[in-house]
């Protein structure tokens, strides 16, 4: 996918109060920083922000975080907030090779990945977000009931992905190859952008829900 540099973008993301910085030394601090002690949600990779910010209107009774990297998509999720104020949702700019330096170890309850870059190329299959290079990231983050969902429409992606869910030492609790197709998953389910897009042109989508036994 190819980026569109918005002028300006960092300079407006480095000022608005909806986004924590990894320098603020969040680590530990998110019940402080929302100012409750509501279970912590976040998802990697959060594009343009329809989807968290969709959940943190439909739950009230979590925190949740997008982390997006780029600063000019990251710009279109605060201006959603600028347009109306979520109390229980913040951003962060930062890449998920980070993550645990900004959440502490059993600061999150639940992780979600929707339609991560499947970065085709055999060589850089450690850099995707569903790899056990990434699975134990999350582990040193998640809490012992905490879990992760992953929703794409690449076939070639999940493959992989569901293949390193016993190495990475996890546990399946769902796996869909279509997700529209089956009605008790799709309560409740919030459609990102790109979700709308694929299953609009027939596409199946698939989700696993994998989690740790700790």
């Amino acid at each position: 996918m190819r980026l569109r540099n918005i002028t300006g973008s960092r300079e407006r993301i480095a000022a608005s109060q909806y986004v924590v910085h990894e320098e603020q030394n969040c680590r530990g601090k998110w019940q402080e920083i929302f100012g409750n002690k509501h279970p912590v949600h976040i998802e990697i990779g959060m594009g343009k922000g329809k989807f968290i910010y969709t959940m943190a209107r439909l739950h009230p009774e979590n925190n949740y975080i997008g982390i997006e990297k780029y600063s000019s998509v990251l710009l279109r999720a605060v201006q959603k907030m600028e347009e109306e104020e979520l109390p229980n949702l913040k951003f962060i700019r930062m890449d998920a090779e980070e993550i645990a330096k900004v959440f502490a170890r059993g600061e999150v309850e639940r992780i979600y990945l929707n339609f991560s870059d499947p970065w085709p190329k055999d060589r850089h299959a450690h850099r995707r977000l569903p790899s056990r290079q990434f699975l134990e990231k999350y582990d040193a983050v998640l809490s012992s009931r905490g879990q992760l969902e992953f929703k794409t429409d690449n076939r070639g992606l999940f493959d992989f992905a569901v293949e390193e869910i016993a190495p990475a030492g996890w546990l399946a609790r769902t796996v869909t190859y279509d997700l529209h197709g089956d009605a008790q998953l799709m309560e409740g389910n919030v459609m990102t952008e790109y979700e709308e897009k694929f299953s609009a042109m027939g596409n199946p989508i698939y989700k696993y829900i994998i989690y740790r036994e700790k």
